[in-house]
C-alpha cells in the first residue's frame, strides 16, 4: 500500500464525517473541530452532496452552538433522554474512560464517527427526542470534561444517569426520584437501555 492511498482513505474518511454531520444539522465550526475541514470546504460539501437533493434542504444553523448544562437535568424527560444518550456513548467509547481537563483534544475523526453512530442509534430508540445533535456534541464534550456534569449510577437501580456536577440533589435517576410520590414520567425507552454503564 502507497502512502498517498493511506491519505486517501484518511481524507475520504473525514469527508464522510462531514456529511453526516450535515445531515445530523451540525453547524459550520463544529464540523470543522471534529473533522478539521475548512469553512470552505464544508460549504462546498452542503453544496455539492445534500443542498436540494434529499427533496427537503437539510437546515443549517447560525450562530453559537448551545452551552448550557442545565439544558440536560431541566426535566424528567430530559434527564431520561440525557441518560440514553450517554449510555450509548459510553457503550461505543465516545465519552472517554477519564475525564480529559482540555475538551480540545476530545474531537477527532474516529470519534465523531462513533459519536454519529450513537446519535443515530439514540434517535432510533427515543420517541420523539428531543436533544439535537448539537446538543449531543455539548453533552460529550461536557461529560469529557467533567467541569459541569457528571455520570452517576442510581444507587437504587444501579442506572446511569447525568448529574450536574454542582447539585447536591442529583443522587439518584429521575424515575427512582419520582417514584416516591409524583407522577412517574412516561419512559421515552425501555428501562433496560438506561441501564448501561460507562
Amino acid at each position: 500500500m502507497r502512502v498517498s492511498d493511506d491519505r486517501y482513505s484518511r481524507d475520504r474518511q473525514r469527508l464522510d464525517v462531514a456529511l453526516r454531520f450535515i445531515r445530523h444539522e451540525a453547524r459550520t465550526h463544529t464540523i470543522r473541530a471534529w473533522t478539521g475541514l475548512t469553512d470552505d470546504r464544508i460549504r462546498k460539501l452542503y453544496r455539492s452532496y445534500l443542498c436540494g437533493n434529499e427533496g427537503s434542504t437539510i437546515a443549517r444553523h447560525r450562530g453559537k452552538s448551545p452551552q448550557q448544562a442545565a439544558f440536560f437535568t431541566r426535566s424528567p424527560r430530559l434527564q431520561q433522554e440525557s441518560a440514553v444518550f450517554a449510555s450509548l456513548c459510553c457503550l461505543l467509547g465516545v465519552v472517554p474512560a477519564r475525564q480529559i481537563g482540555d475538551a480540545r483534544t476530545l474531537p477527532g475523526v474516529a470519534r465523531g464517527e462513533l459519536l454519529c453512530q450513537a446519535f443515530e442509534a439514540y434517535r432510533a430508540l427515543v420517541v420523539s427526542p428531543q436533544i439535537s445533535f448539537e446538543h449531543a456534541v455539548f453533552l460529550v464534550t461536557a461529560l469529557a470534561r467533567g467541569d459541569e456534569l457528571r455520570l452517576g449510577s442510581c444507587p437504587d437501580c444501579g442506572s446511569l444517569f447525568v448529574a450536574d456536577r454542582l447539585s447536591l440533589r442529583s443522587t439518584r435517576c429521575p424515575q427512582c426520584a419520582q417514584a416516591e410520590g409524583a407522577q412517574p414520567v412516561q419512559p421515552a425507552v425501555p428501562r433496560r437501555i438506561a441501564a448501561a454503564t460507562c
